[in-house]
């Protein structure tokens, strides 16, 4: 495990995504009943899940309206058996951290 800390803990607006990027990897953080961290680009045409609208556990690409759970990643249309790779988030005093 190497728990690395990606952003502070009002970074992230409750029923919001934000994309960071984080040792060469764009991952999203969606704060949606605790945070959730996943890679961010879409398998489409590579567009940023973050600014995506999230309802209940599912974001939407906000290009081409693919759906992904954000807690296993997985896609939710289309083409069965593709998922993103999820990440381990643990909020601390200091701020938010994933497991990388």
């Amino acid at each position: 495990m190497a728990w690395k800390k990606v952003a502070e803990k009002n970074d992230i607006a409750p029923g919001k995504g934000r994309e960071f990027s984080v040792e060469g990897k764009k991952i999203a953080i969606f704060n949606q009943n605790g945070f959730h961290a996943l890679d961010s680009v879409c398998v489409h045409q590579d567009g940023s899940l973050a600014p995506g609208t999230l309802e209940g556990d599912v974001v939407e690409c906000p290009l081409h309206f693919w759906h992904y759970n954000i807690k296993t990643g997985e896609l939710l249309d289309y083409i069965k058996g593709i998922k993103l790779q999820t990440y381990k988030v643990e909020v601390k005093s200091d701020g938010i951290y994933l497991d990388l």
